[in-house]
C-alpha cells in the first residue's frame, strides 16, 4: 500500500509534468522529485538538437512561471507560443502540454494561441484553449498533485513509450 507524504509546497506544475502525465505516471513522480532522466539519452539529445536548430527566427526557450516555452513570436498582433517535438507520435501529450502553457498565460491575463511544430515531419497544428480543455487540465493538475504526494513512485507499467524512455533503467533494470 502506498502512503502519501506531505511537502512544504505543491509540486511545480510545468508543461513537462503535464506531458509526462499523459505518457507515464511514474515519470511524473520521478520528475517532480527531481530525478533527472538520462541526460545522455540519444532521444533526448535529438530533441534538444531539433529544438536548437529549427525556427531560428523565433525567440527560443522563454521561461514563464514553472514552464519553458520552446518558441514565442507575435503574429498579426497575437502572441503565438510554439512547442517543438521531434515527432507527432505523442501528439495528445503535446497538445495538453501546449494547452497548459496557454492556460498559464491566460491566468496571468495574456491571451495567446499555440502551435505544435514537427519540423522533421514538416507538420504543424494549431492549439486553442477551450473551456473543456481548461476543465480537463484542472483535473490533470489534481491527479499530478496526488501522484507526487505518494511516498514511492507508482509501479512501472510497460507501455509503447518505454522502449525509448530516458527513465528506462529506473523501471526495468
Amino acid at each position: 500500500m502506498m502512503t502519501t507524504s506531505v511537502f512544504s509546497e505543491s509540486p511545480r506544475l510545468g508543461g513537462t509534468l503535464v506531458w509526462y502525465f499523459t505518457i507515464c505516471k511514474r515519470e511524473v513522480w520521478l520528475m517532480a522529485r527531481g530525478v533527472e532522466p538520462d541526460r545522455d539519452d540519444e532521444f533526448l539529445a535529438l530533441g534538444r538538437l531539433i529544438d536548437e536548430t529549427t525556427y531560428n527566427r523565433d525567440r527560443h526557450c522563454i521561461d514563464f512561471g514553472n514552464s519553458k516555452f520552446d518558441i514565442m513570436r507575435e503574429e498579426k498582433g497575437t502572441l503565438v507560443v510554439g512547442e517543438i517535438k521531434k515527432s507527432s507520435r505523442s501528439i495528445d501529450a503535446a497538445r495538453l502540454q501546449l494547452a497548459h502553457y496557454l492556460y498559464e498565460l491566460q491566468k496571468n491575463g495574456i491571451e495567446a494561441r499555440g502551435e505544435l511544430l514537427f519540423p522533421k515531419e514538416k507538420k504543424r497544428e494549431e492549439v486553442l484553449l477551450s473551456e473543456k480543455l481548461k476543465t480537463h487540465l484542472d483535473q490533470i493538475y489534481q491527479e499530478i498533485i496526488a501522484i507526487t504526494s505518494l511516498e514511492s513512485p507508482p509501479c512501472a507499467k510497460k507501455c509503447k513509450y518505454c522502449r525509448n524512455c530516458a527513465y528506462n533503467e529506473l523501471c526495468w533494470s
